[in-house]
């Protein structure tokens, strides 16, 4: 058997991308704490200078395994490797055992081979791992992928009013008993209080409503490392415009994605087969002018926006570079709109 190597990976869900991508989304939130800052009391997540809004990459990227986590039930090649309070090492152990180890190696003590092969089963098996790459140099060591989505900070069109709002909790836990005998000890201490000791006031932090921007890159050379197929991305954007809809609290309140989402595919100009498909592989613009197509802003007639509606978004058509072409993405589309 050959040495498995990042350029002969499976391909778990037929032939991986072959052009690069650019995704542009918008999301809401609505009397909800989109992100919180455990730094901050978890206060809304935002930029001091200012005063808009962040989501953190990792906050979208949970959000996406979660979809594909439910809606696959978590089974391979759609598992999903970064579950919560899971063990990270046991996965990787399991990739150890079936790629042929008749022991596990040591930590820190795998052959060359021995952790490309248990990487090119993980990328065949776990979703997460084919699209956001991982760091599986731990434990029995399975390397590390540089997958090909990379999620940035969102940030919100305009700056977000974060509020710190008082509320009575009902019940209290706040006892003061070490131990206890039994239930009744409990009770007894229940007893022995007025009502208004039984209550006790927490905070609950939250802004009126924010519009935020995501940012999405896809790799088509990345992509064909880890097998990140068609198949995988019709995946992810599904992922991402019904992401909100399995998540709700709240302390999220009303969040949303907005349709469309705005993808850039690269498809290249040469008349050449080969130079166009290297075009497509590599890009043929830059992503920052593709992002600038799409503007965003206020109503002149808003003075503090309180739903979607109170913006407009305005797409430049006649502006897209040769060899881009912009999809609308929506809901009911699929693998032959890419």
């Amino acid at each position: 058997m050959s040495t498995p190597t990042p350029e002969n990976h499976a391909k778990p869900n037929g032939t991986p991308l072959e052009n690069r991508y650019e995704l542009l989304f918008l999301f809401d939130c609505e009397n909800g704490n989109p992100n919180g800052d455990p730094d901050a009391g978890n206060a809304p997540r935002m930029d001091p200078q200012d005063m808009r809004g962040l989501v953190s990459d990792v906050a979208v990227k949970r959000r996406i395994r979660n979809y594909v986590q439910m809606a696959h039930n978590n089974t391979m090649p759609n598992a999903i490797f970064v579950e919560h309070a899971t063990n990270l090492n046991t996965k990787i152990a399991r990739a150890h055992e079936a790629t042929g180890a008749e022991t596990l190696p040591e930590k820190g003590k795998a052959t060359k081979s021995q952790a490309y092969a248990a990487r090119n089963w993980m990328c065949e098996n776990f979703y997460d791992v084919r699209a956001f790459g991982a760091v599986m140099s731990t434990g029995p060591n399975a390397g590390q992928v540089r997958g090909p989505v990379q999620v940035s900070f969102s940030r919100s069109v305009d700056p977000i009013l974060p509020l710190d709002l008082a509320v009575t909790r009902m019940a209290t836990t706040d006892d003061k008993i070490n131990k206890a005998e039994s239930s009744q000890t409990y009770a007894n201490w229940e007893a022995a209080h007025p009502e208004l000791k039984l209550r006790t006031f927490g905070r609950k932090s939250l802004i009126p409503y924010g519009l935020f921007v995501g940012r999405v890159f896809i790799s088509a050379h990345l992509a064909q490392q880890t097998g990140f197929g068609k198949e995988d991305f019709t995946l992810l954007l599904e992922a991402i415009l019904n992401m909100y809809e399995h998540d709700r609290s709240a302390s999220k309140g009303l969040m949303t994605v907005q349709t469309p989402l705005y993808l850039f595919k690269h498809e290249g100009t040469d008349t050449d087969p080969v130079q166009r498909a290297r075009q497509a592989m590599l890009g043929c613009a830059p992503a920052h002018r593709l992002f600038d197509l799409v503007t965003v802003k206020k109503l002149e007639t808003v003075d503090a926006p309180r739903s979607f509606s109170d913006y407009e978004v305005s797409v430049r058509f006649g502006d897209v570079p040769k060899g881009v072409r912009l999809i609308e993405w929506d809901f009911g589309m699929g693998v032959a709109d890419l």
